[in-house]
Formats: structure tokens, C-alpha cells, sequence
């Protein structure tokens, strides 16, 4: 039983470690939601689908440098501390956020201006490998014994918060600013705010004791040794790397992707899909928890499976249901089914994750895995379903994208097999020969 103090001491151990996790997922959603207005604004063309692809690309292009954030950083934070891993990545991620939301546009400084925006994207990404594996880890190692998965969960569900946070701005935006005045300097608003919470957001950080876990061990592995170890269970991190596909492609699909593609593919007005977007990110922030107090229940497997196998065969009916008859009830009536099946499939996986890779390069393995798979499969999400669309015209083929990402969790998760008896929840598994 956890006395109060402990409790309290608990909640905001949890607080203070996914403050930044908030400002990583905020800056990402916030490019996603204003893709067509930033493609205006920094890459100019005559094609607005050029520019719209531009600009997603350029969301895209700071998911490649993750991987290379993982192993940097995550074998920093391996060697030096949780603590001070994250202390630097949210450093990283406010140097990013402040060189878009104050950059000139191309109309202004010309080239000098997009390259700068792809520099910041890449410096975003580059601390983002290491994020989100610092989160999740320190979480679990924070947990309370039997209560991983509904501690990990918060790692995911401060980025609904996120999700939420940028929707709302947006709200309040398309209905107070015209359309051309949002195009012109709006979508910079959520930006700003951003950058002005970011004090805020270090304080909390700053006050972050070491995990008690971390401390206790006795040997701290250099890099090269970190990096050798990782090279030995390459096979965890490829089966890690599918597992995160499915939650990755579902995620941008339902977020970041979701304005667009209810604005410019679905014709419908902008405010109707940010509202889904909120609605969507309360939705994921309801069943993260509750998924992941489940799976310290009845295993994470369990959940595994069945959420693959759900997204597997709904996800595409479901789309071409919605282009059908495109409507604000039924946008919001898909995207809450993918949100039940990803919430569900995440409160589950993550912890799972943190579970499969030996404790000496937890951190760094956990990134790299993540990260593989957002900047392979998830990041590119919103611009591979625009190229699709654009030369298929079947406005539902981002379904058949979603069922992929669901094949490949359901083939990780046959392969990732239990080796010993559990002692706290669900434990650490082995590959099967």
C-alpha cells in the first residue's frame, strides 16, 4: 500500500517527466495542423499540392535524424542518467520550436528561409529519438510494483494532452482569424505559445529526481560497450521497431494527419476536423490508462493481438464508409474506432517495449526501435497518404496504409515470445529461435 506522501511524490515524478514529452508531441501536431498554411509560407509553388507536399515532407524530414537522436542521446542517457538525458532533449526540442515559429518566410530571406525550417525539423527529430524512450523508461522504473503498464501509459498520454492542447489553439483560431489572415501569420499563434511555456516546462524538468533503479546499478556501460550490446540484440530492436510501426502510422494517421485530410481531401470545413482532432486526443487519453491498467492484468499479448487483428481488417471497410458520404459525424465516428484500437494497442506496447530490452541499454534500445519505425513508417504518414491519394484518387487508400502498419504489430508480436514466470506484470521476453 503507497502512503499519500509516496502518491503525491509518484504523480509528480510523472508530471515532471512528461512535461517535455507535452512540448515534443505540441510542436509536431501543430505543423501538421497548419501543413498547408506552412507549405505557403516557407515552400511557394504554383501547385498547392506541391507545396502541401513540401511542407509535409519537411514534417516527415525530422523523423529521419530519431534514429541517430536514439543512439546518440540514448546511450548518453544510458551512461549518465535519466535526469540528464532529458534535461538536454528538452534543450534540443525548444532550439527547434523557437527557429519556425520566429522564421522569416520565403517571400522575406528567399531559400535561406525553408532550409532553416528543414534545419530545425532535423535538430527536432534529433532530440526526439531519445524522448520518448527516456519517458517510457523512467516511468517504468518509477513504477509501483504490478502498475508498469498504467505507469507507462502517461508517457502516451501526455501527448493526447498535446494533441488536445493544439487542437483547442486551432479552435479558437479558425473562429476568431479569416482564412487568409490564418495563412498568413495564424497558424504561427500556437507556435509562439509554445515557445512561451517553454520556462515553465524546464522548471518542471529541472526538479526530476534519478530513478532509484538507475542509481542502484553498480556499472554504467561506456558507449562503445552500450553500442556493442545494442549490435548483439539487433533482433529485439527489428521486432521492437515492427511493433512501434503500428502504433506510429495509427498515431499520425488520427492527429496530425486528420486536419488535412478532412480540409483537402474531404472538402470538409477546418474547424470540423480540428474538433475531431480534440475529440480524438480525449478519446486516446481516456483508454491509454485503462488499457494499460488492463494489461498489467491480463498480460500485454492479449491486447496485442486483438488490436492488430481489429485494425487490420476495419481499418480500410471503415474509409471507404467515411469518403462514401463525407460528413463531420462520420469523420468523428472513424476516428474514435482508430482511436479505441490505437489507445488500446499502446497502453499495452509501450511498456511492453520497455520490457524486451535488457536493462543496460534500455533507454537507447527503446529509442532506436521507436524511432526506426516513425522515421521508416509514422512520419511520413500524412505525405505518403497525400501521394496516394493524389495518384490512385481513392481518397480511402490511407486504410490499406493502416492495415499494413497492423500486419507488421500482429508479426512482432507472434514473434516476441515470454522466456520466464512474471514477476511484475508482464516481464521480459526473449525471441523465439
Amino acid at each position: 500500500m503507497i502512503s499519500s506522501p509516496d502518491r503525491k511524490s509518484k504523480i509528480w515524478s510523472v508530471i515532471r517527466v512528461s512535461s517535455g514529452n507535452f512540448l515534443e508531441m505540441y510542436d509536431f501536431m501543430v505543423f501538421g495542423y497548419y501543413a498547408a498554411a506552412i507549405g505557403k509560407a516557407f515552400f511557394p509553388s504554383g501547385s498547392a499540392f506541391v507545396s502541401l507536399m513540401l511542407s509535409l515532407m519537411t514534417f516527415g524530414a525530422g523523423f529521419l535524424m530519431r534514429p541517430l537522436g536514439a543512439l546518440v542521446l540514448g546511450a548518453y542517457t544510458d551512461r549518465h542518467g535519466r535526469r540528464a538525458g532529458l534535461l538536454l532533449t528538452l534543450a534540443m526540442m525548444s532550439v527547434g520550436i523557437f527557429s519556425i515559429a520566429f522564421m522569416p518566410g520565403y517571400a522575406t530571406i528567399g531559400f535561406v528561409a525553408p532550409l532553416l525550417v528543414v534545419l530545425g525539423r532535423l535538430l527536432q527529430g534529433f532530440s526526439a529519438g531519445m524522448e520518448l524512450g527516456g519517458v517510457s523508461v523512467y516511468l517504468s522504473e518509477i513504477a509501483t510494483p504490478g502498475h508498469k503498464g498504467f505507469y507507462v501509459s502517461w508517457q502516451s498520454g501526455s501527448q493526447q494532452i498535446a494533441v488536445m492542447f493544439a487542437a483547442s489553439v486551432g479552435v479558437v483560431l479558425n473562429s476568431s482569424l479569416p482564412l487568409d489572415q490564418m495563412e498568413r501569420w495564424g497558424w504561427r499563434v500556437p507556435l509562439l505559445l509554445g515557445c512561451i511555456i517553454i520556462p515553465f516546462l524546464f522548471r518542471l524538468r529541472k526538479s526530476l529526481a534519478e530513478t532509484d533503479e538507475f542509481v542502484a546499478r553498480k556499472h554504467h556501460p561506456g558507449t562503445a560497450e552500450i553500442f556493442r550490446s545494442l549490435a548483439a540484440n539487433w533482433r529485439i530492436v527489428l521486432v521492437g521497431t515492427f511493433m512501434v510501426t503500428m502504433t506510429t502510422v495509427s498515431f499520425y494517421m488520427i492527429t496530425a494527419y486528420t486536419p488535412t485530410f478532412g480540409n483537402s481531401v474531404l472538402h470538409l470545413a477546418s474547424i470540423d476536423s480540428l474538433v475531431v482532432t480534440l475529440c480524438v486526443g480525449a478519446s486516446n487519453l481516456f483508454w491509454l490508462p485503462i488499457m494499460g491498467a488492463l494489461s498489467d492484468r491480463i498480460g500485454r499479448r492479449p491486447l496485442l493481438f486483438v488490436c492488430t487483428v481489429l485494425m487490420l481488417v476495419s481499418a480500410y471497410p471503415a474509409m471507404l464508409w467515411l469518403v462514401r458520404e463525407p460528413s463531420f459525424a462520420r469523420l468523428l465516428a472513424l476516428e474514435l474506432w482508430l482511436s479505441f484500437i490505437y489507445a488500446s494497442y499502446n497502453g499495452a506496447m509501450v511498456v511492453f517495449l520497455t520490457e524486451i530490452m535488457p536493462v543496460e541499454v534500455r533507454t537507447s534500445g527503446f529509442a532506436l526501435a521507436y524511432s526506426f519505425a516513425t522515421a521508416i513508417f509514422g512520419g511520413f504518414t500524412p505525405a505518403l497518404s497525400t501521394y496516394l491519394i493524389h495518384i490512385s484518387g481513392n481518397r480511402a487508400i490511407p486504410g490499406l496504409w493502416l492495415s499494413f502498419a497492423a500486419a507488421c504489430g500482429l508479426v512482432a508480436t507472434v514473434f516476441a515470445k515470454p522466456h520466464r514466470a512474471p514477476i511484475d506484470g508482464p516481464q521480459p521476453v526473449a525471441l523465439e529461435a
